[in-house]
C-alpha cells in the first residue's frame, strides 16, 4: 500500500472511530484526508472496499505482533497465549473494532457481513492451532469446540464485567486468564470422555479459501516461519528478511490465488543468505511453497 492510499485508510479510520462507518460518508473521507473523488476511486471502488481494506491492515498488524510474542519462546507456554489474547483486546479497543463489526453486523450489507464472518472463523481457527501447541496433538479432535467456547466465554466475561464496572475500563489480564483456566479445564474433561460437537476437518468447509487442504498445512507453516524468524535476532539484515517471511506467509495463507512467482522470488532471496537461516527449516518452508502450488 503506498504513502498516499495509506494516508487514506488512516484518515478514514479516525472518521469511522469518531463518528462509525454508516455516518461517515465518502465525502467526509475526501475533506479529511484532502484528496479528491478521482483519486479515492483509482484506489476504492468502494466504501465497503476501503472498510476491508482498513480490517486487511489491522489484522495483517496483529498477525505480525502476535509472531513476535512467540519469537524465541516456548509455544506451549501458556502465558505466552495470554499475552497474544490481551494485545488482540487491546488492539481491537484501541480501533473501536467492537463497535464497527456490530454495526456491520445489524446492517443489510451481505458483502461486509461475510468478511466479517470469515474472520470471525479464521480467530477460531488461530485459536484451534495455538491449542495444539498448548494441549497437544493427542487432544486435537476436541480442540475447535473448545476454541469456540473459549471465545464464547472470552466476550460474554468481557461484556458483563464491564457492565458490572459500569465503565470503559478492563481487567483483560484477569479476564483473559480465568477464561483461559476454565477452558483448560473443559479441555481436560471432554478429552478424558471422548466428547465431541465438530470435528477440526469442519474448519476446511468454513475456510475454503485458506489454504488448508492438508490437515497442518497452516500450523506447520506459521512454525516454520516462526522459527526462521528467531534466527534473524541479532543479524544487522533483521528488518528486511522478516519483510520477506512475512510476505511469504500473507501471500501463501491469505492470498486466494497465490502468486508462484513472487512467492518464488522471496524464497530465492532467502535462499542467497543462506548462512543466516538453518537450512531444515528453509527447505521445509520451500516443501511447503512447492506442495501448496503443485
Amino acid at each position: 500500500m503506498n504513502d498516499r492510499k495509506q494516508h487514506v485508510v488512516d484518515s478514514a479510520r479516525q472518521l469511522f472511530i469518531d463518528k462509525g462507518f454508516q455516518a461517515t460518508s465518502i465525502q467526509d473521507i475526501l475533506n479529511y484526508s484532502g484528496i479528491s473523488k478521482g483519486t479515492f476511486y483509482n484506489y476504492f471502488s468502494s466504501k465497503n472496499e476501503l472498510l476491508i481494506a482498513l480490517f486487511k491492515m489491522i489484522n495483517k498488524k496483529l498477525d505480525q505482533n502476535r509472531n513476535e510474542l512467540l519469537m524465541g519462546e516456548d509455544p506451549a507456554d501458556i502465558d505466552i497465549f495470554i499475552k497474544q489474547v490481551i494485545m488482540q483486546l487491546k488492539m481491537h479497543r484501541s480501533n473501536k473494532l467492537f463497535f464497527l463489526y456490530e454495526e456491520v453486523l445489524v446492517s443489510n450489507d451481505e458483502e461486509l457481513k461475510q468478511f466479517m464472518r470469515d474472520g470471525q472463523l479464521r480467530n477460531v481457527q488461530w485459536i484451534y492451532n495455538r491449542f495444539i501447541d498448548l494441549f497437544g496433538e493427542a487432544k486435537k479432535d476436541y480442540l475447535l469446540d473448545c476454541a469456540i467456547m473459549f471465545v464464547g466465554i472470552l466476550l460474554h466475561n468481557l461484556k458483563f464485567q464491564g457492565m458490572a464496572n459500569k465503565s470503559n475500563s478492563r481487567d483483560y489480564e484477569k479476564i483473559v486468564r480465568y477464561s483461559m483456566k476454565r477452558t483448560a479445564t473443559m479441555i481436560e474433561d471432554v478429552s478424558e470422555k471422548g466428547e465431541q460437537l465438530l470435528h477440526p476437518e469442519v474448519l476446511k468447509e468454513w475456510i475454503p479459501h485458506c489454504k488448508n487442504s492438508s490437515k497442518h498445512f497452516q500450523h506447520d507453516l506459521v512454525h516454520t516461519i516462526l522459527s526462521l524468524k528467531k534466527s534473524l535476532s541479532h543479524n544487522e539484515e533483521k528488518l528486511k528478511y522478516m519483510e520477506l517471511l512475512e510476505f511469504i506467509q500473507d501471500e501463501l495463507l491469505n492470498s486466494k490465488k497465490p502468486r508462484r512467482f513472487l512467492v518464488e522470488s522471496a524464497l530465492s532471496s532467502l535462499q542467497v543468505k543462506n548462512n543466516l537461516f538453518d537450512q531444515e527449516k528453509l527447505q521445509k518452508l520451500i516443501q511447503l511453497a512447492t506442495s501448496l502450488f503443485e
